[in-house]
Parts: structure tokens; sequence; C-alpha cells
């Protein structure tokens, strides 16, 4: 797997985790870390994360074979 798909999968799962706290507790972490919803950075934060996720959807459609390539050792002839 490649460094830009790790770091896809990486701000999706922080994305998650974010809406998780939404839901069960009401809690938007971005907002709280970033001096709320409205502000530049956590827009920011926001986007990121959506474009993420439409990332990870390119990685979710994805061969097992083609994932792998990365870590493949080439056979020995």
């Amino acid at each position: 797997m490649s460094g830009i798909q790790r770091t896809a999968l990486v701000l999706a799962i922080i994305g998650a985790i974010n809406w998780g706290l939404i839901g069960f507790f009401r809690f938007d972490l971005v907002a709280f870390i970033f001096n709320g919803q409205a502000s530049i950075i956590s827009r920011l934060i926001y986007a990121l994360i959506g474009l993420s996720g439409l990332y990870a959807i390119s990685i979710l459609m994805k061969p097992k074979e083609e994932l792998g390539r990365d870590h493949e050792v080439e056979p020995q002839r």
C-alpha cells in the first residue's frame, strides 16, 4: 500500500472516530481542538477527511493483487 493510500485511510479513520464521538456523545473533537466548526482550520480538516473518504473508495475497489504489490518479493529463478 502506498503512502498516499495509508494517509487517506488514517484520515478516514480519524473522521470515523470523530463521527462516532458526535453520534454517541455529541462531542465534535475537531471543532473542540480548532475552536469551532466554522474556523478555517476545522473546515480544512473536514474537507481533507472527506476527500480521504472518497479516495478510500478507490482503495476498496482495487483488486487484492494490486494492493499487495508494494511488498511483494520477486520470485527467484
